[in-house]
C-alpha cells in the first residue's frame, strides 16, 4: 500500500487500498492503525484536508473498525542524526 505522508498533528502518513476498503495510518509515536469498510470519498477527504488530524479525529477514528498493526521505531528510539557529529 502507497503511503502519503503529512504532518498534521499526530498523523505522519496515511494509505488506502480502495479494493479492500482499507485505510492505514502512521503516526507520530510509530504506532501504525488499520480501519476497515472506510469508503473512497472518506479517503478522498482525508488525503487532501488542509487539517488531517482533525479530519482524521472527527471522521474515521471512532467511526470504523481499526485493528493495531504495528509500531515502527519510535522516535526517542530513532538515532539523532547530530550524535555522529558530537560524539564523545
Amino acid at each position: 500500500m502507497e503511503m502519503k505522508r503529512l504532518h498534521s498533528g499526530k498523523l505522519r502518513a496515511v494509505g488506502y487500498e480502495p479494493r479492500d476498503r482499507l485505510l492505514r495510518v502512521e503516526f507520530d509515536n510509530g504506532r501504525v492503525v488499520e480501519h476497515s469498510g472506510v469508503g473512497d470519498e472518506v479517503w478522498r477527504r482525508l488525503s487532501t484536508s488542509g487539517s488531517a488530524w482533525s479530519y482524521y479525529r472527527d471522521n474515521v477514528e471512532e467511526e470504523y473498525t481499526s485493528r493495531f498493526v504495528a509500531a515502527t521505531e519510535t522516535a526517542e528510539k530513532r538515532p539523532n542524526p547530530l550524535d555522529e557529529l558530537f560524539k564523545k
